[in-house]
């Protein structure tokens, strides 16, 4: 049902297929895996087919180590007419005890579309109840609002060598 699932947990064993040659989780496994959990997230959260159209203010901040249980959380924090932001975060621990480590943090994006190849289509409206779902909601519209000035500073060096 939309407008119902506002939090999902994926979990992940990683795999010695998932490491880089220095023996920790590729960064892109990590993006992967925060690409799954935020799709089925805003499919959950909006009864369609849903798209992502941007990722923000990902932090790698600690390595994921093969055979650590992985765990990569998405939590709606803000949504627009057809749009969702989820921040997410990325846990591991070794799997017979220890203590979580927060790994990788990020706000990913995501649009609703009324069918696959479709248009953008309005969803479920999400307001902040709590103080910490104000932060969460405000956060977000930080991390996208600088997003789009990195776009702007990549297109304006774009066009200027373009110009050359």
């Amino acid at each position: 049902m939309s407008g119902e699932q506002r939090e999902l947990n994926f979990r992940f064993l990683a795999q010695p297929t998932d490491v880089n040659y220095g023996g920790k989780v590729h960064g892109g496994i990590v993006m992967k895996w925060i690409d799954q959990v935020g799709y089925a997230a805003a499919v959950g959260w909006s009864g369609h087919y849903s798209v992502t159209v941007a990722v923000g203010g990902i932090r790698f901040v600690a390595p994921i180590r093969t055979s650590d249980l992985v765990t990569v959380s998405a939590k709606l924090v803000y949504t627009g007419t057809s749009s969702m932001h989820f921040a997410v975060d990325v846990r591991a621990r070794d799997p017979m005890g220890g203590e979580s480590r927060l790994c990788t943090h990020c706000i990913i994006v995501f649009v609703a579309l009324d069918q696959v190849e479709g248009r953008p289509i309005a969803v479920p409206a999400w307001k902040p109840e709590t103080p910490e779902d104000c932060r969460l909601a405000e956060y977000a519209l930080k991390v996208m609002e600088l997003s789009k000035g990195i776009e702007e500073t990549v297109a304006h060096y774009q066009s200027a060598g373009a110009a050359s």
